[in-house]
């Protein structure tokens, strides 16, 4: 059975019930459109750009259109290439002609974005529900870019990309770092900036204690149970070689929460 695209939209945490999936054509647009249109040198700034102004016309546009767009690329007269997902936070301008809207790239089906190639049935549709294009085959996935490994000291990553880390291909260098340490890292709940200063030692590496937290959120941790991991942010204090005692990174785990009084306002409960 061939593959489609709902499932790598269901996959992705997108409802196609609740999107809109658009594809761009390179093309100049009609002078009295007020669009730019787009060329094969359009930056993503541009496409970007070129995403959130649409035509005032409701027959051109819904009126109230679908909270996210899955937006691909024309590619070839009978394909579409991943381009990004956007949210729809709104309309914020009308000027009669054009339609802009606010909105923000996020990091749904970010894995697959250039890679995800997708035949289209309908070629004079530039736009459609998303329950509609669920049924469009996959012609393709490329193989990922691998991401260089940033260092340990520059590493701060949204629960999206922690999971992305901790399954993605492209990623495997940093599974191999992450795997070679000890530590103490902070998790950070960006919606009120309570953090969570956490160790891996023992038998437990970086890399294995945060797939857990890739896993289901939470880790284990009391603290954290109940909240949604959606808004955590997980950066490396400090790392240590396997050897190390674990009496040493006690007290470095300790000295941590002090310094960051995590205990009184914060996520840690001792």
């Amino acid at each position: 059975m061939a593959l489609t695209l709902g499932p790598l939209l269901i996959d992705a945490g997108i409802d196609p019930a609740q999107a809109l999936v658009i594809r761009h054509a390179f093309a100049q647009e009609a002078e009295e459109s007020g669009l730019t249109g787009l060329h094969a040198n359009s930056t993503h700034a541009e496409i970007f750009e070129y995403t959130r102004r649409q035509s005032a016309s409701t027959r051109s546009f819904p009126a109230v259109p679908q909270r996210l767009w899955v937006v691909f690329i024309k590619e070839g007269g009978d394909q579409a290439r991943l381009w990004s997902v956007v949210e729809n936070r709104g309309e914020i301008d009308n000027d009669g002609i054009i339609r802009t809207f606010d909105t923000v790239e996020t990091e749904h089906m970010a894995d697959l974005r250039s890679r995800l190639v997708i035949g289209w049935k309908s070629p004079r549709a530039w736009k459609m529900n998303a329950t509609t294009a669920a049924t469009y085959p996959v012609m393709g996935i490329a193989d990922a870019e691998p991401v260089p490994f940033p260092g340990f000291d520059r590493l701060v990553l949204s629960y999206v990309q922690l999971r992305a880390v901790m399954r993605e291909h492209r990623y495997a260098s940093w599974r191999t770092a992450l795997s070679s340490v000890f530590g103490i890292y902070l998790i950070t709940d960006t919606r009120d900036g309570k953090q969570y200063v956490g160790k891996a030692d023992g038998e437990e590496s970086i890399r294995q204690r945060w797939s857990i937290y890739a896993t289901n959120g939470h880790g284990g941790n009391v603290e954290l149970k109940g909240l949604d991991p959606s808004s955590f942010r997980y950066s490396l204090l400090r790392v240590f070689d396997p050897a190390t005692p674990t009496r040493d990174i006690n007290i470095a785990e300790s000295h941590f929460k002090d310094a960051l009084d995590t205990r009184r306002h914060g996520l840690n409960r001792n």
